[in-house]
């Protein structure tokens, strides 16, 4: 067994590291290539994986993962600013395209039983494939993508009480088996209740000891026990996993270790998710299609008409840009990853034959092939009409666009330094991020209101979830010179257009700074020892204001100079004590000269 454990495990990354590359190079996307390395590796193909049910049944959990990251971008205050388009539009669209599909299947003579559960489970997008097409598309900030994001939501949330009503609509295993609904409703009630006050009172006080230890992968182990953990409690209560994970990640939305969170579960849920899809595509009846070509293509040719014009006379009622009408309904038009549970959940509970749910698990696997193809076609499309169109026809496009729905400030360590530098800018009405991995630290400042978060900010993954890429400006504050240059060695790297604003701890990490190209630099201790020595003058020494002040500017480019005139030389120790001895020399000349200065006018001023 353990030896088909790790063959399977080998087939599955071999197919997906050969096979999805080659589809991204040819602009198919990653999940329609995931769903070929499936097909290939399954029973249709070369046959070199036969568990299929397993693997599918494993691998959901990269769909239960993704939603717990869902979960975890939707604070409670987010969310129910966003109570109209999820539950108003993501309403319409589940009850627009579920009726439609069940009123089509009704008139062509199917059950209404078998009807119903068809067309709900058709209403239902892929999540992973219109989130993935979003992001790559760049139309995440955009009215379409509001709406989708909001609508995928909607359905994420609506496939839950779908699944839970086709018991109810199938044939009862046992007679008098009713009289434990109130229990089992019960059950899930004090569940989820359990699960608020744990998440409030629980949850958080564990994550801030385990990050004290300062050990990442048993921080990462803990976030994969409490999203398996739940998910299993819910499993247990007769609800699905995906509502588990999805309540865990709201539940945490407004913790400081949110960022560090979705980082950790990240990699996992993308590997989880693709082998989700590997599976679909092993899964895929091609036998069945093979004996009914033409009957599957005409349900997938209807199916996907059908939710094309529902979701495009939706779009014009949402009053979105005129030039996304078709492309929303596009991205939207495939079935969901929760329609193989409805459809699984139907046949079990005998709603309709095996027969039929092989039809219908081929129809939505056939959707999600064509749904890339549809996309691209219209990417095509659209680039040829507008290449086409001259210049005015392109600026309408243009001006569709709207401004990105993040503009804030990123500041890495909140020390005795990032403090300062935060409370000002926070002062000021500009929005931060803060990143900071000191577990009582954070503590003590979220009660004062600011907006920080748990987490190395050295890693790649932690600043593209902390919204490096729509950041304004980043503020490195970080106390350990050898983490403030990876991480502006990560930053150059990964945003070379994002502004740099960094802390030296002392001259060879300002110049170390200069080396990775930072130009906008600040010594922790100059200006304030600066400060220091113009008040000795003038408090202490009873100096006119403006001579220290004079004097201070002159220290202050001199030592400027100096700093860039040795710069060059700094790894050359004998040039550097060379040049700096004689900074020092130079210095001492201007002071003396300033001292004549001051004498002479003294002088004059009683002659």
């Amino acid at each position: 067994m353990e030896h088909n454990l790790l063959f399977n495990a080998m087939v599955y990354l071999a197919a997906a590291v050969l096979v999805v590359p080659l589809a991204k190079r040819l602009a198919l996307g990653a999940v329609l290539g995931y769903l070929l390395a499936g097909i290939l590796i399954g029973p249709y193909g070369f046959r070199l994986i036969g568990e299929v049910e397993d693997a599918l049944h494993f691998a959901e959990f990269g769909v239960v993962l993704l939603l717990f990251l869902i979960g975890l971008e939707l604070e409670p205050s987010k969310l129910w600013s966003l109570r109209r388009p999820i539950f108003g539009w993501g309403g319409a669209q589940v009850l627009g395209v579920a009726a439609a599909l069940c009123g089509a299947a009704i008139l062509a003579g199917i059950d209404w039983k078998v009807a119903l559960i068809a067309g709900l489970g058709l209403s239902l997008s892929s999540t992973a494939i219109a989130l993935a097409s979003l992001e790559e598309r760049n139309l995440m900030p955009t009215p379409a993508g509001q709406a989708g994001f909001s609508i995928l939501l909607f359905q994420d949330i609506a496939a839950i009480p779908m699944i839970a009503i086709v018991p109810l609509l199938g044939v009862p295993e046992e007679a008098g088996g009713g009289g434990n609904a109130w229990q089992a409703v019960l059950k899930v009630v004090v569940v989820l209740a359990g699960l608020i006050v744990a998440g409030r009172f629980l949850v958080r006080p564990l994550l801030r000891v385990i990050a004290k230890t300062d050990t990442r992968e048993i921080f990462t182990a803990f976030a994969l026990l409490m999203v398996i953990a739940i998910s299993l409690l819910m499993q247990w209560i007769g609800v699905s996993m995906a509502l588990g994970a999805f309540m865990a990640g709201v539940l945490l939305a407004d913790s400081e270790y949110r960022h560090a969170l979705e980082s950790d579960v990240e990699p996992f849920k993308g590997l989880l998710l693709g082998l989700f899809f590997i599976a679909v595509g092993m899964s895929v009846d091609f036998a069945v299609f093979l004996a009914q070509p033409l009957l599957i293509l005409g349900l997938v040719a209807a199916f996907q008409v059908i939710k094309i014009a529902i979701l495009y006379a939706l779009s014009r009622i949402l009053g979105m840009a005129r030039g996304q009408h078709l492309q929303f309904a596009l991205l939207l038009s495939q079935g969901g990853e929760f329609a193989f549970v409805v459809f699984g959940a139907a046949a079990t509970a005998r709603v309709f034959s095996s027969d039929v749910a092989s039809i219908l698990v081929v129809v939505v696997a056939l959707s999600m092939v064509v749904t890339p193809l549809t996309l691209m076609l219209y990417d095509r499309i659209q680039a040829w009409r507008q290449g086409g169109a001259g210049g005015r026809k392109a600026s309408k496009k243009k001006a569709d666009a709207i401004e990105p729905n993040e503009d804030h400030v990123i500041i890495a360590g909140f020390g005795r330094f990032g403090q300062i530098v935060g409370r000002f800018l926070h002062a000021n009405d500009v929005r931060l991020t803060v990143l900071d991995h000191d577990p009582d630290q954070i503590e003590v400042l979220r009660h004062f209101g600011f907006k920080v978060f748990y987490g190395d900010a050295t890693r790649a993954d932690l600043l593209r979830a902390a919204g490096a890429a729509k950041a304004r400006a980043v503020v490195v504050a970080i106390d350990d010179i050898d983490d403030s240059l990876a991480l502006v060695d990560t930053v150059k790297r990964d945003y070379p257009d994002l502004p740099i604003f960094a802390r030296a701890r002392n001259v060879t990490h300002y110049y170390q700074l200069m080396d990775l190209g930072v130009t906008m630099i600040e010594r922790e201790t100059y200006e304030s020892a600066l400060k220091l020595g113009r008040t000795v003058m003038t408090e202490g020494l009873g100096q006119s204001a403006y001579r220290t002040r004079n004097a201070a500017n002159r220290f202050r480019r001199h030592n400027k100079q100096s700093l860039e005139a040795v710069y060059p030389y700094y790894k050359d120790r004998e040039t550097f004590v060379s040049l700096s001895k004689q900074a020092r020399e130079e210095l001492e000349e201007m002071i003396a000269r300033d001292r004549r200065a001051a004498e002479e006018e003294k002088t004059h001023y009683w002659d």
